[in-house]
């Protein structure tokens, strides 16, 4: 028993070193970084990468390098809530106040409150809070958990097949391991349509991440439990939590982040003044502080 002990503690100190050496490897691929980059790509960064790729360094490369020149254009990390808070005036998707039993971030999604028709602007407004959700990870947790509920979900207010194609192809290319677990719960008998075209845009480790919840189906229940308090889990997912979404308060508390996240890009040195246009929302927290953009 001693002796099996003795060889499982020692090829985990193997596959260690092993994975010690491949984040080193990939670094010296990447070569000298600056900036934000450099923030960016920290050990636990190409450690994500890597794993995504099944440890392999050339494939991590690629793909890092690809997030790299995608962050440099798109720029998530100056994202402000201002601009995309009209998307989430009906709390299609927002942080949760709860986390699951792993300390995880929560995302709620709410496909069947879609308020918007802009795609991109939709788009931008989910990259914002996943940046939100990383940004609200304790030091502990990488990685967040998504709760979707259907309720109100009609193939009239589902999102294009472009739409959900980008959305994925967005999780899995630059925030790769970042989702944990994403919980469809009870989904209409019509979503199984746009589910199987859907599903092939998936790669193998995206695709294990999903589960389907039925209220009815007592094992995808105790799954769903298996991660989450049911004291803390909403009313709409079976739990016990009456949650109402408040558009004022999330806006106040994003706006409190906002200034976290700027801080933490470094953004604080030379700050500029800057007040919330709310593109119709009748929101105004107080106005925030923020960098300029990165030229």
């Amino acid at each position: 028993m001693f002796s099996r002990w003795s060889n499982s503690h020692h090829n985990k100190e193997n596959d260690s070193l092993q994975q010690e050496s491949k984040i080193k490897e990939l670094q010296a691929a990447i070569g000298p970084l600056s900036g934000r980059s450099l923030k960016y790509c920290t050990d636990a960064c190409l450690r994500r990468y890597l794993e995504a790729r099944n440890w392999n360094a050339d494939k991590s490369k690629k793909m890092l390098e690809e997030t790299i020149k995608w962050r440099s254009t798109y720029k998530p990390e100056e994202i402000r809530w201002h601009e995309v808070a009209v998307e989430g005036e009906t709390g299609k998707v927002y942080r949760a106040s709860f986390h699951d039993r792993h300390g995880r971030t929560v995302l709620i999604l709410r496909p069947g409150k879609q308020n918007t028709t802009s795609l991109d602007n939709q788009l931008r407004h989910l990259v914002y809070l996943i940046e939100n959700a990383i940004l609200n990870l304790p030091e502990t947790q990488e990685q967040m958990a998504w709760l979707i509920d259907f309720t109100g979900w009609t193939l009239s207010t589902s999102v294009p097949i472009k739409s959900a194609r980008d959305t994925i192809n967005l999780l899995q290319n630059h925030y790769p391991e970042r989702l944990a677990i994403a919980f469809l719960y009870n989904p209409p008998r019509i979503f199984e349509a746009f589910w199987k075209i859907v599903k092939y845009f998936m790669d193998a480790k995206t695709f294990q991440k999903v589960k389907f919840v039925y209220p009815k189906n007592t094992e995808s229940v105790e799954l769903m439990r298996s991660y989450f308090d049911k004291e803390n889990l909403p009313t709409e997912f079976g739990g016990k939590a009456v949650l109402e979404y408040n558009h004022e308060e999330f806006s106040k508390q994003m706006s409190q982040d906002d200034i976290k996240s700027a801080n933490l890009w470094g953004f604080d040195d030379k700050l500029q003044c800057i007040g919330n246009r709310h593109s119709g929302s009748d929101v105004a927290p107080e106005p925030v502080c923020l960098a300029p953009s990165a030229s």
